[in-house]
């Protein structure tokens, strides 16, 4: 359809097409952010019990916040306005 100016004739200009919208993709990396965040490395996990524990632990905590943002992203999607 061609697109019409202020006197009502058509131009015949192509229409813009819009661009593409960017998504952003960010790589979570769990492990080696709990590594890091508890000075622990990969050897220390696989040959200390005692670390192995501390990192699972810290795996669980990063899973839990991760699955309660998920839930509040829904809830917010669901119910926007926040009513019960």
């Amino acid at each position: 359809m061609a697109d019409l100016d202020v006197l009502g004739s058509g131009t015949n200009r192509p229409r813009r097409d819009e661009t593409p919208a960017i998504e952003a993709v960010i790589t979570l990396r769990p492990l080696s952010r709990i590594l890091a965040f508890s000075g622990r490395s990969i050897h220390d996990v696989i040959n200390d019990p005692i670390a192995r524990n501390e990192v699972r632990g810290w795996y669980r905590v990063h899973r839990q916040v991760l699955r309660m943002s998920e839930v509040g992203e829904l809830e917010r999607q669901w119910n926007p306005l926040g009513t019960a």
